[in-house]
């Protein structure tokens, strides 16, 4: 089980064996440096539970269910212990189908979903692991199930039920060959506004965090959890004990990628909350760290979405002084989100001052093209990022003008490049976290 408990994590299931997740911790030499497939190490998780609720008989009490999709999306470890479920006849060039398999697969996100909200509401448990743009086919039957809890826990005499786990990976940012249809976060939008009680946002920025959420998520009763994370190779940030404690915290300062000292009001805050945002705003950082040494940047990763809410608003909710330490009362945000800009605009609605958030996010341009254009084509890449920290802090030292053309010299080499060679530049796909203090 997760180490540490979340806060406001309500009633825990305690008929899911508990997993051993230091078996699963991507080990961490130093921040920023390795690259790992972020949905790896929730995979691993979910073969031990497969292996832990198997029956004899060949049952069990727990499923993964997605749409042809278990492998592409790196939860690939299940097949060690279990098969895909197939009633029909078998061939030798069959990959894992078996009758008695429970992974159930299946090209109809209306059925998969369906199967999951009758398996949890048996006293089972389950995920839905499907690609991000195409769980938009299912969305109004997960607002069906959020209304359904809603009210369900008014009813006394209704008992706990496993919450309906949603897993989002092959993002919108990365979907490098599949294009403009496979790319759209419209879920997060929808789920959102829904009853606090019931509705869970979950943005880890790497595979620790991926891990340590879906642990919690599986354990979790009464809520809809939607955890978004990407199946591609990430750079890795936090020990898995750190990513219990930043979890739990919901959002949180990352000071080994921040500069000035803890008693000093930033110059600007520069925050994300996604894989793809925290890389981006990290290299970012990195930029006004190296360019604008004098600029004092607080930077702030959120895995929680509903803590940004006021607390009256939501239980994950962060309360004004909490919200404050976080963000300053009154400096400029530039927040890097994975989604669409306008639902941390509608979070922070309620804050004082909440004009001061600038958020990039995904803007609905896309199309087959290589990662970091998709960033660029969107607004949120590094150099869109600096500029925007830039001109938004409360102070120009020196250094301000020359990072400025930089970032402008950069985007137009990348604009040439990737169309000469139909690749990132090789500084930008391989960029990793230089750092000012190791891990």
């Amino acid at each position: 089980m997760s180490a540490t408990p979340y806060a406001n994590g309500g009633r825990l299931r305690t008929d899911l064996p508990p997993v051993d997740l230091a078996t699963h911790e991507v080990p961490l030499p130093a921040r920023g440096t390795t690259w790992v497939e972020n949905t790896l190490s929730s995979g691993g998780l979910m073969r031990d539970l497969y292996a832990a609720t198997a029956r004899p008989d060949g049952g069990g009490t727990f499923r993964v269910f997605s749409p042809d999709e278990t492998a592409s999306n790196r939860l690939q470890s299940v097949f060690e212990v279990t098969d895909r479920n197939f009633m029909g006849p078998l061939l030798a060039t069959d990959d894992h189908l078996g009758p008695d398999g429970r992974v159930m697969e299946v090209l109809s996100e209306h059925l998969c979903q369906g199967w999951l909200e009758g398996y949890v509401l048996s006293g089972r448990h389950g995920v839905f692991a499907t690609y991000e743009a195409f769980a938009m086919v299912s969305a109004s039957m997960a607002v069906q199930h959020v209304k359904w809890l809603q009210h369900a826990k008014d009813l006394p005499w209704r008992a706990d039920v496993s919450s309906l786990n949603v897993l989002l990976t092959s993002t919108c940012w990365r979907n490098d060959h599949n294009g403009f249809s496979h790319q759209g976060p419209g879920l997060i939008d929808c789920l959102i506004p829904l009853a606090p009680d019931v509705v869970r946002v979950w943005f880890p920025p790497d595979a620790n965090t991926a891990l340590s959420i879906t642990d919690h998520c599986l354990r979790s009763t009464n809520h809809v959890n939607l955890i978004v994370v990407d199946k591609q190779k990430h750079l890795q940030y936090l020990t898995l004990e750190e990513a219990h404690r930043h979890c739990a915290a919901g959002a949180g300062v990352w000071d080994w990628a921040s500069t000035g000292r803890d008693d000093e009001e930033p110059d600007i805050v520069l925050a994300c909350a996604g894989d793809v945002p925290t890389q981006e705003a990290l290299a970012a950082a990195e930029l006004l760290h190296e360019h604008v040494p004098d600029l004092r940047v607080r930077f702030v990763n959120v895995v929680d979405l509903m803590a940004m809410l006021p607390e009256n608003d939501h239980p994950h909710g962060f309360s004004d002084s909490q919200f404050d330490d976080l963000f300053t009362r009154d400096k400029h945000v530039v927040f890097a989100f994975h989604g669409y800009p306008r639902a941390v605009h509608q979070l922070v609605h309620g804050r004082s001052n909440p004009g001061r958030f600038h958020v990039r996010g995904f803007n609905e341009q896309g199309t087959t093209t290589t990662p970091f254009d998709m960033v660029v084509l969107n607004g949120m890449s590094r150099f869109h990022l600096a500029k925007e920290a830039l001109r938004r802090a409360d102070r120009r030292p020196d250094g301000w003008d020359r990072l400025t053309r930089l970032c402008d010299d950069r985007l137009a080499e990348h604009a040439t490049y990737i169309r000469e060679h139909l690749a990132d530049l090789p500084d930008i796909a391989d960029w990793t976290w230089r750092g000012r203090d190791e891990a």
